[in-house]
């Protein structure tokens, strides 16, 4: 593993400063970080924004307000897309509606657990229509439990 590439809550850190950039024209102040990533203080976000110029991933002038700016590409920070085949999405959806019909008829703990982790599998892949439908069912299904 290389030591520079940025871990996945640094990655999330780095997306979240290049978005704000790019919507208010100047970086976010440590409390806007903390809050939007829900860190529990400002001395955290500090640490990891200083890991993080270590690192050469972030930068910041003669400590001003405001002033971070990401220095590596997008590349860098965001996780590569994987290649997924037709028979593998195939396969999680059939596993997924299998699943349906089992905890419809029958209101198992392990099968709403299952579901959960399938459905959260198809947005991990990008699969986001498939995602948001299947997650508005499950929760239907939850609350029809309850």
């Amino acid at each position: 593993m290389d030591a520079n590439r940025p871990t996945k809550k640094q990655r999330e850190l780095l997306t979240f400063i290049d978005g704000f950039i790019k919507m208010h024209g100047y970086g976010p102040s440590y409390r806007e970080v903390m809050r939007a990533l829900n860190y529990k203080s400002v001395s955290t976000v500090a640490t990891h924004i200083n890991g993080l110029i270590a690192k050469g991933h972030l930068a910041k002038r003669d400590h001003s307000p405001r002033s971070i700016e990401v220095v590596a590409s997008s590349s860098i920070y965001k996780p590569q897309k994987q290649t997924i085949e037709s028979t593998d999405v195939r396969w999680l959806l059939a596993q997924i509606e299998e699943r349906f019909r089992k905890a419809e008829a029958n209101l198992e703990e392990k099968l709403i657990d299952d579901l959960f982790v399938l459905v959260g599998a198809l947005h991990v892949l990008g699969l986001d229509e498939a995602h948001l439908a299947c997650k508005s069912r499950l929760l239907a299904l939850v609350r029809e439990q309850s």
